[in-house]
C-alpha cells in the first residue's frame, strides 16, 4: 500500500493529511482557504490520488502559513508514500490547456529538490487568494517531496485558469511519474541504485 499520513502542528497551523497514491481521486479537503480547497480537490481528481486534509491555520493573519505548510505536508506525504521508489516511472510531464491558459509541467522524482517556476499572473488575487501563493505552495511541495519540478505558463490571461491549469498539469505529471512500470520489475530507476 503506497499510503501515508502526515501530521504537522506549529504555532501557525495544525494539519492532518492522508494520501493514497493508488486511489481513485476521492478527496475531503478543508484547508481553511477556499480557493486552495478547490485546487487540491481537482489535484486529487486529476492525479487519481485519494487525499484527505484538514488545516486549522492563522488565516486571520493571511493565507500564507496555511498554504505553505500544506505544501510541505503534501510533499512529505508523497515522499513517504513512495518509500524507496522501486519500480516507479520516475519522470512525468503534461502540457495542459485550461481555456486560454496553457501550462507545461515536467518533473523528476529525483531525490533532489528544485523548482523552476515561470508564470506571469497579472491579477494579484483570485477571490481572497493571493496569486503569489501559488509559487509558495509549489516551492514548499517541491522541497518536501524532494523532486525536480518545472512549471511553465505558455499562454493565459485569467489568473484562475492559470493556477488551476498548474494544479491539473502537475497532478497528471505526478500520476505518470509515480505509476509503476512493469518493465522495471521493482528496480530503482537510477544507475546510482537510489533516488
Amino acid at each position: 500500500m503506497r499510503t501515508s499520513e502526515i501530521k504537522r502542528k506549529t504555532a501557525e497551523t495544525d494539519i492532518v493529511l492522508k494520501l493514497d497514491l493508488d486511489g481513485t481521486g476521492k478527496s475531503e479537503i478543508d484547508s481553511g482557504v477556499g480557493f486552495l480547497d478547490h485546487m487540491l480537490t481537482l489535484f486529487a481528481k486529476h492525479g487519481r490520488f485519494d487525499l484527505t486534509l484538514t488545516c486549522k491555520g492563522d488565516t486571520n493573519v493571511d493565507d500564507h502559513h496555511s498554504v505553505e505548510d500544506i505544501g510541505i505536508c503534501l510533499g512529505e506525504a508523497f515522499a513517504k508514500a513512495l518509500g524507496d521508489k522501486a519500480g516507479i516511472k520516475r519522470y512525468g510531464n503534461m502540457l495542459l490547456p485550461m481555456d486560454e491558459a496553457l501550462i507545461l509541467s515536467a518533473l523528476d522524482i529525483s531525490g533532489r529538490a528544485h523548482l523552476s517556476y515561470e508564470a506571469k499572473i497579472r491579477a494579484r488575487k483570485v477571490g481572497t487568494f493571493d496569486t503569489e501563493l501559488a509559487e509558495e505552495f509549489w516551492e514548499a511541495f517541491t522541497r518536501s517531496a524532494k523532486i525536480t519540478l518545472h512549471i511553465r505558463q505558455l499562454a493565459g490571461r485569467n489568473a484562475h485558469h492559470i493556477i488551476e491549469g498548474m494544479f491539473k498539469s502537475v497532478a497528471r505529471a505526478l500520476r505518470e511519474a509515480v505509476s509503476i512500470d512493469p518493465a522495471l520489475a521493482g528496480e530503482i530507476p537510477s544507475t546510482k541504485g537510489v533516488l
